[in-house]
């Protein structure tokens, strides 16, 4: 396993390009230049690579942890491990005291990385290993490399401690779906178990409160609003859709993967095109992964409050829901065949991409252009000028596939957005 994962990681790394921006940019809104004291290697974003590798590879991630939250917690350490050297923002969590100034930040942040990911997956200790001795060993010998190293691993060992009981290990009896109109339902044509059912009482990284901005709830099945959504998923998202563009068709494929991956991708496009240091690389990643963690928490809390009925569900249950304007039909199902399992409202891509829109339009202004290739459609690349664009399409494609009404994408644009608005006016601020 350690060699495939060091190739995949080479590859990972060559192929930074799976998102690849424009040569042209413009100074962040902070008023920073893009080209400032940028290394050849950046720690922040080469281990967002090795992250991004091992949750793709089959069996590495648990099914019942999700992502992000790993995601949170590695630029949690490595922002806390950088910051306390350099100071310019405020710190996260961490606070070490008498920590020298020429101490090496590169070896702080891998170490930091390091000690996060080897105890998020075990498993994949060996290669883990060998690539923070293969960084560690550019990075001269003396106090400052020593310095660097000891910082990273108590900043590492406090944020593994902070996060050890936050709820997501906790174990919650199956989901028993409701029987009513419009209550989620397991959907065909695998009826997977409801996931992450737990994660509405995992601590937030940064909001109060997984409630702090719940959504009001779904449209009443009765009104003209719901008509409406339902009549558009079930015209566009059906399977064999004779109304559904090819284009929507690409955009409902392009886009069927874990989105937090691909706004990590699009975020190591644009930190590496305004050439960021590390202490800005550090803090825009750790916005952007603390912003879509909270995010997750946000809207599972809201999913499972509300516990609305998916598409196929209520597509092939039309007959029951009480109005007479929505017509069954037992036999569709989605453009992607199976449905995520889990409640409709509000939508996952929906909010992940407009919390993530949020950020890096506060990083680097809206305006920027870029293309992105997609995990699940080989060979399709998609382009656009601003970050909001792309959460919009993002957002879209799950009416496209079939797995979302509009007013799941809606509520989710505006629940990813304040999370996003919050986390960016609250933590990491400029000192």
């Amino acid at each position: 396993m350690a060699n495939t994962l060091i190739t995949l990681v080479l590859l990972c790394a060559s192929l930074s390009a799976q998102v690849t921006g424009s040569p042209s940019a413009a100074p962040d809104n902070e008023g920073n230049p893009g080209a400032s004291s940028a290394q050849s290697v950046n720690p922040v974003m080469e281990w967002n690579r090795t992250l991004l590798v091992i949750v793709r590879t089959p069996g590495a991630q648990p099914p019942t942890i999700h992502s992000t939250r790993s995601f949170a917690m590695l630029h949690a350490a490595i922002y806390d491990a950088i910051n306390n050297i350099d100071g310019t923002f405020s710190p996260y969590i961490v606070r070490l005291p008498d920590v020298s100034r020429h101490a090496s930040q590169s070896a702080a942040a891998d170490q930091a990385a390091h000690d996060v990911l080897v105890a998020l997956y075990s498993a994949f200790q060996p290669t883990l290993d060998a690539e923070l001795q293969q960084d560690l060993a550019q990075i001269a010998d003396g106090q400052n490399k020593s310095d660097g190293i000891a910082i990273g691993q108590s900043v590492a060992a406090q944020i593994l401690l902070l996060r050890s009981n936050d709820g997501s290990a906790v174990a919650l009896p199956p989901f028993v779906p409701g029987n009513q109109p419009g209550a989620y339902q397991l959907t065909p044509p695998n009826f997977a178990a409801a996931d992450f059912t737990q994660w509405p009482q995992v601590t937030p990284f940064a909001l109060a409160r997984a409630d702090e901005f719940r959504p009001g709830p779904p449209p009443a099945l009765t009104s003209d609003e719901y008509t409406r959504v339902f009549d558009e998923v079930k015209r566009v998202g059906f399977i064999n859709s004779t109304t559904r563009t090819p284009e929507q068709t690409v955009i409902g494929m392009f886009w069927n993967g874990n989105i937090q991956d691909f706004w990590n991708e699009i975020a190591q496009t644009a930190a590496l095109r305004q050439h960021l240091n590390l202490a800005r690389s550090a803090r825009l990643f750790a916005l952007l992964n603390i912003s879509l963690a909270d995010t997750v928490i946000a809207f599972f809390d809201a999913k499972y409050t509300y516990q609305f009925w998916r598409p196929v569900t209520a597509v092939e249950m039309a007959g029951t829901d009480g109005n007479p304007s929505t017509e069954p039909n037992p036999t569709w199902l989605p453009l992607s065949t199976k449905t995520a399992p889990d409640p409709a409202y509000p939508g996952a891509h929906s909010a992940v991409s407009a919390a993530a829109a949020e950020v890096l339009g506060f990083y680097f202004g809206q305006q920027f252009a870029f293309d992105v290739t997609s995990e699940s459609l080989a060979g399709a690349t998609r382009h656009f000028t601003s970050f909001s664009a792309a959460a919009q399409e993002a957002g879209l494609s799950r009416i496209y596939a079939g797995q979302h009404f509009r007013s799941d994408h809606v509520a989710g644009k505006v629940l990813g957005r304040q999370v996003a608005e919050s986390v960016n006016e609250t933590i990491l601020l400029p000192k």
